[in-house]
């Protein structure tokens, strides 16, 4: 196929809408897809722009100072680059979230000597722009074999996450992956072009392990002496989500367990997480871990299964 001519003016700038895909429960196999692990951490595109390095969020926020390591990283990278990736921390050999969601919580004062201890990879899977050009409407197969040849020479810590178009090869590191953290699968067809939630289609397929998923707290709703809610972020997403009410039991062990309360300048808005409406919460340092079930799309139902407690942190 003959590459899509460039656009005029075409050199993409933040915030820009990214792909997203849909869950399936079978591995689908077929001719023209393409199998790529995914991996448990935060989405983020990265850009080169007049010069700098500008990292962005799913949710359009733009989170460079949270991690300075990446912004470094991303200095060779031609003018007008833009990749799509996810930001992961490894820790003893396995993807580290609860890691990643510390790092991307930082306050620009903390964030370089956390990424001196916690030091963030990126596993790029899509090249959106090279040198000002747009790649949005090239193929998948020619996205990634830019996205390779750029960044080969480079090495961690950014690089292109791995591929198989071979469905007996994917199964394979469907199962074996998790042990490493890796939670699943993305498939995705080699002769389509990159389609945003703004077309109305999610193109790409996402195989999961589980339903259950681990989260991180970031807030909760009620009194803190007995929660209502919890507000979570979740692999993928930086956005918070407020759960459905937490289940008797695990009220009293939400109010044993929850971190500090954030302090929150009288000058900035309050807090507010996506639920049934845009909800209010009481945010919280970062550092516990909850397993959430999540039914249907990010906007659906979330459901807090269990608290990750430090003892059951302990034993992973």
């Amino acid at each position: 196929m003959t590459p899509p001519p460039a656009r005029a003016g075409s050199s993409l700038r933040p915030p820009l809408r990214v792909a997203r895909a849909e869950s399936v429960s079978l591995l689908p196999r077929g001719a023209n897809l393409a199998y790529e692990p995914k991996f448990d951490g935060h989405r983020m595109l990265i850009f080169r722009v007049d010069g700098e390095s500008v990292l962005q969020a799913r949710s359009g926020r733009i989170v460079t100072a949270a991690f300075p390591d990446l912004a470094e990283a991303a200095g060779p990278l031609p003018e007008g680059t833009v990749l799509d990736g996810e930001v992961v921390v490894w820790s003893e050999g396995r993807t580290d979230f609860a890691a990643v969601q510390r790092r991307a919580t930082a306050t620009p004062g903390r964030a370089p000597s956390l990424a001196r201890r916690l030091p963030a990879s990126y596993a790029a899977f899509d090249l959106l722009a090279e040198g000002g050009e747009d790649l949005r409407g090239f193929t998948y197969e020619q996205r990634r074999r830019r996205l390779v040849a750029l960044l080969a020479p480079l090495g961690p810590p950014l690089q292109a996450v791995p591929m198989t178009t071979d469905p007996d090869e994917a199964a394979e590191w469907y199962g074996s992956l998790p042990a490493i953290g890796v939670e699943g699968l993305v498939i995705k067809r080699i002769d389509q072009t990159y389609q945003t939630r703004h077309s109305g289609a999610r193109a790409w397929r996402k195989l999961r392990h589980t339903a259950v998923r681990d989260a991180a707290v970031v807030g909760f709703t009620g009194p803190a002496e007995r929660p209502h809610a919890l507000v979570v972020t979740v692999p993928d997403d930086d956005a918070p989500v407020v759960s459905g009410p937490l289940a008797p039991a695990l009220r009293p062990q939400a109010a044993a367990a929850l971190p500090p309360l954030l302090p929150v300048p009288d000058e900035e808005p309050r807090a507010m997480a996506v639920g049934r409406g845009e909800i209010g919460y009481r945010p919280v340092e970062p550092g516990l871990m909850a397993e959430v079930e999540q039914r249907t799309t990010r906007h659906g139902a979330t459901t807090v299964v269990r608290l990750r407690l430090p003892q059951d942190l302990d034993g992973d």
